[in-house]
């Protein structure tokens, strides 16, 4: 009998330990809670008992217990405590529910600034007004309408896309711009060979720019030392000697300018030239009447 006993006490110290770890895993305590609350909802989103509470991102509490008016007169109950009892919820706040991309369900309390609170703070037991707010999952909702504009143009520009893609022209263009690339990489490499080159050469060049340089300081030296002035008069008596022999050259009383300007002593030596010109080919044509060979000392008569 006492074994029995035994039995029947260690069952019921297991369930009541199994009853209170659920609880506790849950954040619902068993003791009496003294900071609670009421929110009313006309929908509460899938809110369920042991869903968290939050109050500026902070979680303060836990949903305790939702109570469902079945006749449909009144709206949705939800009894919540907070985890310390100095938090007091002012006058005016608000409870909402929203919900996010994993589908988890909360409910924040939204608490007026200071300048916009009321006078007093809430008891525990009070009442306050609760709405419903677009959480993610209901802006996705809403945004599934603007996606399924978008959808067609998604595969037009996808169809493009694999077009663009499929097209030969593509596979040449990226051709050409791996050849370009690599005659770009060519001729850097001869770039900075050519570079290298020039600062090697180019202490010898500035050496021969220091030699033209001093060429040229000679240069200007023996510039400066001409006399101009007196090359310049010698220049001027040339020029007007020139133009003196180009006066008697065109001067029709000298001798000269009778033979450049007079026609007719041109065409008596004309005249001679063409004289002689024949004299001598009558010359050539018959020597015998102008040269006398006797042999024998006989005259030709």
């Amino acid at each position: 009998m006492k074994k029995e006993i035994k039995i029947a006490l260690v069952a019921i110290a297991g369930i009541a330990i199994l009853y209170f770890g659920m609880n506790f895993l849950k954040g619902m305590s068993v003791i009496s809670e003294k900071n609670v609350y009421y929110a009313t909802f006309d929908n509460i989103s899938g809110l369920s008992a042991s869903s968290p509470i939050l109050a500026n991102g902070y979680r303060v509490g836990i949903v305790k217990e939702i109570q469902y008016d079945y006749s449909g007169n009144s709206d949705i109950v939800v009894r919540f405590s907070l985890n310390e009892d100095k938090m007091q919820l002012p006058e005016g706040t608000v409870a909402t529910i929203a919900s996010d991309f994993m589908g988890n369900v909360k409910m924040n309390l939204e608490i007026p600034p200071v300048g916009e609170r009321g006078n007093r703070m809430l008891s525990s037991g009070d009442t306050i007004r609760g709405a419903a707010t677009d959480g993610l999952m209901s802006r996705a909702a809403a945004m599934i309408p603007q996606v399924e504009q978008m959808l067609p143009k998604l595969d037009s520009i996808l169809a493009n896309l694999n077009a663009l893609t499929g097209d030969p022209a593509l596979a040449h263009s990226l051709h050409n711009a791996e050849a370009i690339t690599r005659d770009l990489t060519t001729s850097t490499r001869q770039l900075n060979t050519l570079m290298a080159n020039l600062n090697r050469q180019l202490p010898t060049m500035m050496t021969k720019a220091d030699g033209v340089l001093d060429n040229a300081q000679q240069l200007t030296k023996i510039l400066s030392e001409v006399d101009f002035n007196n090359t310049m008069a010698r220049v001027d008596q040339t020029i007007a000697n020139v133009q003196a022999v180009t006066a008697k050259l065109n001067d029709k009383n000298g001798s000269v300018g009778l033979l450049m300007n007079d026609p007719t002593l041109y065409n008596r030596l004309n005249e001679t030239m063409n004289s002689a010109e024949q004299l001598l080919n009558d010359i050539r044509e018959h020597p015998k009447r102008y040269i006398n060979v006797s042999v024998f000392g006989k005259k030709d008569k």
